[in-house]
């Protein structure tokens, strides 16, 4: 799945880009693969094969926002079936944010705490 998106982002051919993030995966340097591994690569340069990694990487992290996003939303009781399908199928991580939006928790201000404690009233009386 990931080596499909990779390739469909970057315009290589599936096998190249799936035999380049196996060798990235075990722990092989870009300038180690692009000398001797070409065979494997189907003798991708440096450049392609920072692009995969970069890719890789950037997918990567999106794979772990969907997994807290998920977590969150369903924390709160949230989820749904289609819901969690969308996040599952977004693959843009602007539309991730988009989707994830309304079910974002607030910030906690000081001033929002002190009124959950029912301060606001003496805060009122004494600016007053």
């Amino acid at each position: 799945m990931i080596e499909q998106l990779i390739s469909k982002n970057l315009g290589l051919p599936e096998r190249k880009v799936a035999n380049t993030v196996s060798l990235l995966e075990s722990g092989a340097t870009i300038p180690f693969i692009s000398r001797y591994r070409k065979e494997a690569t189907g003798s991708l340069d440096e450049v392609a094969i920072a692009n995969i990694q970069q890719e890789l990487n950037k997918i990567q992290e999106l794979i772990k926002r969907k997994e807290t996003i998920l977590k969150t939303i369903e924390e709160q009781g949230k989820l749904t079936d289609s819901l969690k399908s969308r996040i599952n199928e977004c693959w843009d991580a602007n539309t991730l944010e988009d989707i994830y939006l309304p079910y974002k928790p607030k910030r906690k201000t000081k001033a929002s705490m002190a009124r959950e404690k029912g301060l606001e009233p003496l805060a009122k009386a004494l600016f007053s």
